[in-house]
């Protein structure tokens, strides 16, 4: 992708401005000059404003049933071997399971320094190519997941969302089957009426934390929204987001037959060694990717 032209313009503007005599003259105004610049050169060198805190990814099974549902729970897999290769935390947030361990989507937290700033190019269309175990005529078959992957907001404050904005429902969490059968309303989703966007939460022991956890991803939602509206209008891109889980639009190909491949398409990093990707090392598509970042 490249550093933005205007942030290179705009470093130069400041870093020319102190050069100037009296550029310490309004004390105030050589402070603010400073702090913009820091957080100039930050984004330049690609450390973004969250980079160091956790992250939130959630797993999206595009159409294709079993199968898809199926590479979902692979890539999951290979994200918390990932996460424990790097020593970092993991917790599940919200999960739709099927019967046959697969996912239609499940939300989850890596927590760890830099988790989001390592995880968050990971966010695309995933396509996997196989033998579905699915077919009893062992036919080839091609899988598409989306993965999303949010920065971790501690606090909401970059967000304020109106409270009238908002429609809080709770249910029963979902556990274990059978077990605990008294138990409270503790899973909580919440809706953000004017865009639609809808958060689970399960996760925590009390409405209150659910309710927290739920605004909070919501909160990370609409700020990753707000600023890639921005930065589509920096660089003049006006096309809308692909949200579609289909074919053409995948960053990554896992291929497991006629041959073995994993291949990144933004960076044309590939490895012809798929289980050991699907073991958690996926550095290598990560370190490409934060080149060309």
């Amino acid at each position: 992708m490249g550093e933005l032209p205007d942030i290179k313009d705009r470093i130069l503007e400041l870093e020319t401005a102190m050069n100037a005599p009296d550029f310490w003259t309004d004390k105030d105004k050589a402070q603010a000059t400073l702090k913009e610049l820091a957080l100039l050169k930050e984004e330049q060198a690609g450390e973004g404003k969250y980079d160091k805190g956790d992250a939130i990814i959630t797993i999206f099974s595009g159409a294709g049933g079993d199968d898809s549902e199926d590479f979902s729970r692979i890539l999951l897999e290979m994200y918390m071997k990932y996460a424990d290769r790097q020593k970092f935390g993991y917790s599940t947030i919200h999960e739709n399971q099927n019967d046959h361990g697969g996912y239609r989507n499940i939300t989850f937290q890596i927590s760890g320094k830099g988790a989001y700033g390592l995880l968050k190019n990971e966010s695309g269309v995933h396509r996997l190519v196989r033998i579905s175990p699915f077919s009893a005529k062992k036919l080839r078959h091609t899988s598409f997941s989306l993965v999303e992957v949010l920065p971790n907001f501690e606090k909401t404050r970059e967000i304020e969302i109106p409270p009238e904005e908002l429609k809080i429902e709770f249910a029963k969490s979902s556990g274990p089957g059978g077990q605990n059968v008294n138990k409270r309303e503790t899973a909580v989703r919440v809706t953000h009426i004017p865009t639609g966007l809808t958060i689970h939460s399960e996760s925590e022991r009390s409405q209150v934390q659910n309710r927290e956890k739920a605004v909070a991803i919501l909160s990370a939602k609409l700020y990753k929204r707000q600023e890639e509206e921005r930065m589509k209008k920096e660089q003049g891109m006006y096309v809308s987001k692909t949200t579609e889980i289909e074919w053409g639009n995948q960053i990554r190909s896992y291929v497991f037959h006629p041959y073995k491949l994993v291949k990144d398409h933004r960076t044309e990093a590939e490895t012809s060694d798929v289980e050991s990707v699907l073991e958690g090392n996926i550095d290598m598509f990560i370190e490409a990717e934060a080149k060309l970042s």
